[in-house]
């Protein structure tokens, strides 16, 4: 991914005043048709061996997260072996797509995964709230990156971007796309402090023609997270950005994401509104603690005909 806008965009991010003209002149959100949208595309049904091949698709794509204050080292490696193998007593599970930690937790979940595919992806630049200083951020990054993140997920500043100052905004997340390096960067938005739909869209286009290799829903610590709306309005964004510059970015709901059903619900958003070329780990991802466990439980459920219930899964 570039650092800076495609060649195909190049002049919107010339100045604020053309960066500022063109993330207003995008089309204004039908707040009600998107919201009907998005239901209706939730009430699909999904049955038997597609519904297999979902629950699959969903295991692999979740990126399996701890980030609270009283993680340890123990904590981190069983998460690490959990995304590894998530369903110790059925080898044909498939793994998760990444274990996501703080960075000071980056070098034990390295060594927790090693040998397998599942990536380390590790929060920066003062995750949650993004309240520091650049140079603040960057070394907190930095720290992540020397560690051994193969993907880091950064928070924008909600404040400068609801102020209006989208400069400010695109240029630090260049700076934490340079920091990053060979990491795939995640920009998050927290869509819950955005308050609109339209600086919902403006966040995804500005986020992608800053460098974004995903555009993320939320941190998942505050009260409105990932919904099928934001979403797809996301989805939608993604789609009309390859179209327009050739290069597709990945979407990560992130947050609330709790069961199987919630998480297919997501898979077919993704086929009915970016199309097939997402639904892949690679361009789609879940942010997510317990939707692993829900999973595996109706994973478990369709090969055998039994629910085995809460227990037979780990509690993380």
């Amino acid at each position: 991914m570039p650092t800076t806008a495609p060649h195909a965009l190049a002049d919107v991010t010339a100045s604020d005043s053309t960066l500022r003209r063109f993330l207003h002149g995008l089309p204004g959100v039908d707040a009600v048709g998107l919201e009907a949208r998005a239901a209706s595309l939730g009430t699909r049904s999904i049955k038997t061996t597609a519904k297999a091949y979902a629950i699959d698709l969903a295991i692999s794509m979740v990126d399996l997260t701890t980030l609270e204050g009283a993680d340890t080292p123990g904590k981190v490696r069983a998460l690490g072996a959990k995304a590894v193998h998530p369903d110790p007593t059925d080898r044909t599970a498939p793994a998760t797509a990444a274990v996501c930690v703080y960075p000071d937790m980056v070098a034990v979940a390295k060594e927790a995964v090693a040998g397998s595919s599942v990536k380390v992806a590790s929060v920066a630049t003062a995750f949650p709230a993004g309240r520091a200083a650049l140079d603040v951020k960057l070394a907190d990054v930095h720290d992540a990156v020397s560690a051994g993140a193969d993907e880091i997920d950064m928070v924008i500043d909600r404040g400068a971007f609801l102020a209006g100052n989208y400069m400010k905004v695109y240029d630090e997340i260049t700076a934490v796309k340079e920091a990053s390096g060979a990491a795939r960067l995640k920009v998050i938005f927290e869509t819950g402090e955005l308050s609109t739909y339209d600086n919902i869209r403006r966040a995804s286009w500005l986020g992608m023609l800053a460098g974004a290799d995903f555009i993320k829903t939320s941190t998942g610590k505050v009260a409105v997270n990932a919904t099928p709306a934001n979403t797809l309005l996301m989805l939608e964004a993604v789609r009309d950005f390859r179209a327009q510059t050739g290069v597709q970015v990945g979407v990560k709901p992130a947050g609330g994401i709790r069961t199987s059903k919630d998480a297919i619900k997501f898979l077919v958003l993704v086929n009915e509104t970016a199309g097939e070329d997402w639904l892949d780990n690679h361009w789609f991802r879940f942010g997510a603690s317990s939707l692993l466990n829900d999973l595996l439980m109706q994973r478990q459920k369709l090969a055998t005909g039994r629910y085995s219930g809460p227990d037979y899964v780990t509690v993380d």
